[in-house]
Formats: structure tokens, C-alpha cells, sequence
């Protein structure tokens, strides 16, 4: 399988390893300055920078080649980038991560939410930890995991590092090199209830990435990595 890289920063980097390694063709290495040609290209993998991705994804899908993004901070163009998916019978996976891990973190994290959701004495919060070149906050897994939370909740929302009313507190935090990690705290008078993901490396990420594309290479649609890890 040919693979074009849409970003090619760390990340980018580790996944090109990772394919190289389960016997793939890298096709192209784009950065955001370039100009991205389809010719040979199978499938893209965009984990580019926020200002970039939407046009990344519409280049692909003008250009029939799947494209699988990962890149967070865009998402006010998904609706868009869909649409169009659908329009030119494309095939497009989007998720804020790829770990398979943290997609059954995702799950696990639903279902607490839905036990917690009859039980008023617990407050709910979340942390989440990333490196110094993280460039959104909250991270887009922090996100995804309090779509899940206020979905099975009463809360209309979050906020970032305050507590507002009605809103799951999300606070973000920049360390150092660490991967990422996540955690949940359901916090009652008596007693406390927690549910965390920590990333190890960069390496369950990018390998899901790459399974992502192997899994949407000859399909049309959009997906998520639900579909691939079929949860």
C-alpha cells in the first residue's frame, strides 16, 4: 500500500516507521507549505496542524484517495469535510486518537458515565496531560471523552480549567515529553471513583493510524475508529 504522510512532524515520523515496518510504501511526505499530489497515492494519513487539516482531508477526497486524520483542533470543518465525503462517494476516518487502547478507554468511559448519572452526590472533572508542543487545549481525546460524559449526563457542556455550572471542568495540562494521559474523577464527600489512560509512547497511536488506513483502503464512508476496532 502506497501511503502519503499529510504532516510529517513527529508523529508523522514514528507512523512512517510503523508502515515501512508492516511492509508499506511511503508515496509522499507533505508538510503544510507543499503542494499535495495524488499520483500513486493509495491512502493518506493526515496528522498535519490544525490550519492545514481541513484543506489536507479535501484535497484527498476531490482526489478519490481515503485519508485518515488524526490531527485535533480543526473540527468546526468535520461537518463540512463529511458533506463532501459524501457528495464525491469518499472514504474518510477521523479520530482525536487512534490507540486502541484509549478507544476502549472511550467506552469504558460511557459506561461509568452512565452509572454515575443517577447518583447526584458525585461530581465529575477531568485531567489531561500532554508535552509542550501540543499545540490545542483541551486536547482532542479530552474532548471526545467529555462528548461521552455529557451525553450520559445532565451537563450541557465543559469548560476549560474553571468550574462554570452545568459544565464537566476539563483542566489541561503542558509537561515535558509525555505522550498523553487522561484520567476521570467522580468525587463524592466520601469517597472518590477514577478512571485513567497514560500513554507509554507515541508507538499505540501511530500503529493504530496505520491500521486505520490498511482497514479503509477499499471502502467508501466515513468512519471512525469504532468501525475499525468494531466496539
Amino acid at each position: 500500500m502506497k501511503i502519503a504522510l499529510l504532516g510529517y512532524g513527529r508523529m508523522g515520523q514514528t507512523i512512517e516507521k510503523i508502515a515501512i515496518d508492516r511492509g508499506h510504501e511511503i508515496a509522499c511526505r507533505i508538510d503544510k507549505q507543499d503542494d499535495f499530489n495524488p499520483d500513486g497515492v493509495d491512502v493518506a494519513i493526515d496528522f498535519s496542524i490544525p490550519e492545514a487539516a481541513a484543506k489536507n482531508i479535501e484535497n484527498c477526497l476531490l482526489n478519490n484517495i481515503p485519508v485518515v486524520s488524526g490531527t485535533t483542533g480543526w473540527l468546526e470543518g468535520y461537518d463540512k469535510m463529511v458533506a463532501l465525503c459524501s457528495e464525491k462517494n469518499g472514504a474518510f476516518l477521523y479520530s482525536s486518537n487512534f490507540s486502541v487502547g484509549v478507544n476502549i478507554f472511550f467506552e469504558l468511559n460511557k459506561v461509568l458515565a452512565k452509572m454515575m448519572h443517577n447518583i447526584p452526590e458525585y461530581g465529575v472533572s477531568m485531567e489531561e496531560t500532554h508535552h509542550i508542543h501540543k499545540l490545542d487545549a483541551p486536547s482532542g481525546t479530552a474532548i471526545t471523552l467529555a462528548e461521552g460524559i455529557i451525553e450520559n449526563s445532565d451537563l450541557d457542556g465543559w469548560a476549560l480549567d474553571e468550574q462554570t455550572e452545568n459544565k464537566l471542568p476539563i483542566y489541561a495540562f503542558r509537561e515535558g515529553e509525555i505522550p498523553g494521559t487522561h484520567s476521570i474523577r467522580y468525587s463524592s464527600n466520601v469517597d472518590d471513583i477514577f478512571i485513567e489512560h497514560k500513554a507509554h509512547s507515541r508507538q499505540g497511536f501511530a500503529q493504530g493510524a496505520v491500521i486505520a488506513a490498511e482497514w479503509l483502503k477499499d471502502k467508501k464512508g466515513v468512519f471512525s475508529m469504532k468501525d475499525v476496532l468494531n466496539l
